[in-house]
């Protein structure tokens, strides 16, 4: 079981709390200090069944400056959260070949 946490995120600090509650053992990826690849970024976004779009927090400052009203292609979104961390929704948990995004973080439970 693994977190992509970003601890400045309390969304991210709740789903963490969640892992810790439940005793299970997990690993912590800190994305903002070890980026993800975009291939490991593809790989999580098959885990979730969603598309590339679906993953970014278009609210953020970088993705409305350099990437907002522009028709990007999936891989050039991937591209984008790889170059730019912050862009990732989160926490996304993965275990057993499952993933989700913490959002609400009691989504998380259901990996349990």
């Amino acid at each position: 079981m693994k977190i992509y946490h970003n601890p400045r995120c309390s969304k991210s600090r709740e789903g963490l709390a969640i892992l810790e509650a439940s005793k299970i053992k997990f690993e912590t990826i800190q994305y903002l200090q070890n980026p993800i690849t975009e291939q490991e970024l593809t790989e999580i976004i098959k885990l979730l069944g969603i598309k590339p779009i679906d993953l970014v927090r278009k609210n953020e400052a970088i993705w409305k400056a350099n990437f907002k009203g522009k028709t990007l292609s999936d891989t050039e979104i991937i591209n984008a959260m790889a170059e730019n961390p912050k862009l990732i929704e989160r926490p996304i948990v993965i275990n057993n070949g499952k993933a989700v995004i913490g959002r609400p973080p009691e989504i998380i439970k259901t990996l349990l």
